[in-house]
């Protein structure tokens, strides 16, 4: 679905303007825009978040989607599972930018880190100067051909280096990114900082199509995440008053 950008020229666009605006006259609704600015969540975690029973929020939710600003995709590890997420473009102009999150680094973790999680390293390095890795929770022999190929179409670097584990790359104070619905649903709580994108495997399709697809959604999730990121000292780094 591409995004829905709000402009301020003619009625109908004042109209889309007003449903969003009108949708965000709550303080819960609101508070769920902000939770998904920079990642997806399950009605669940969204729920526990906001501190409020899952009926109302299911109620929330059914305005935000009629006006066009959420919708729900199907977790591709569990189909039982849901997440809400941003419509495209649908925030544009509309909600203050959240404050940093402060990082040493962002590393993306996929299951087998040969695709999804190493595409979002090499888009990440295009957009940030916080540094950048990538890993997986089960990794693979070798990084996805098609993900290098997709990589090459768009003049991105992918890393040389085999498919890691993440045990070997996260660091404390690392931003994690799931960028895969199983890693999200499986991973151990950990220390770090996290959030999700539910990103659909392409390898699951198996064509240059489905990896470009990819990409593109990697690439603006990216974009909005890269400036809301600023570097931080490793915990491990830091002093200890004297």
């Amino acid at each position: 679905m591409s995004r829905r950008a709000h402009t301020t020229a003619g009625p109908a666009a004042r109209e889309d303007r007003a449903r969003s605006l009108a949708a965000l006259g709550d303080p819960t609704r609101l508070g769920v825009m902000e939770l998904l600015s920079v990642q997806d969540l399950s009605p669940d975690a969204l729920a526990a978040a906001l501190e409020i029973p899952g009926n109302l929020l299911a109620h929330h939710l059914k305005v935000l989607e009629a006006a066009g600003l959420v919708r729900r995709t199907h977790s591709q590890h569990d189909r039982r599972r849901t997440y809400v997420q941003v419509v495209d473009g649908a925030m544009d102009a509309l909600l203050p930018v959240p404050g940093p999150i402060s990082a040493p680094r962002v590393v993306f973790v996929c299951t087998h880190n040969s695709a999804r999680s190493v595409l979002a390293e090499a888009l990440w390095r295009e957009a940030s100067n916080v540094p950048g890795a990538s890993a997986g929770t089960n990794p693979a022999d070798a990084i996805n051909p098609r993900a290098r190929r997709a990589a090459r179409r768009l003049g991105l670097t992918v890393t040389d280096r085999a498919p890691q584990h993440m045990d070997d790359v996260v660091r404390p104070g690392d931003l994690l990114v799931s960028v895969c619905d199983a890693v999200n649903e499986e991973l151990e709580p950990m220390p770090n900082p996290r959030v999700h994108w539910s990103i659909a495997d392409p390898a699951a399709v198996g064509t240059d199509a489905a990896f470009d697809a990819t990409v593109a959604q990697l690439q603006e999730r990216v974009a909005h995440l890269a400036p809301r990121v600023a570097t931080a000292v490793p915990p491990r780094s830091r002093r200890r008053p004297s």
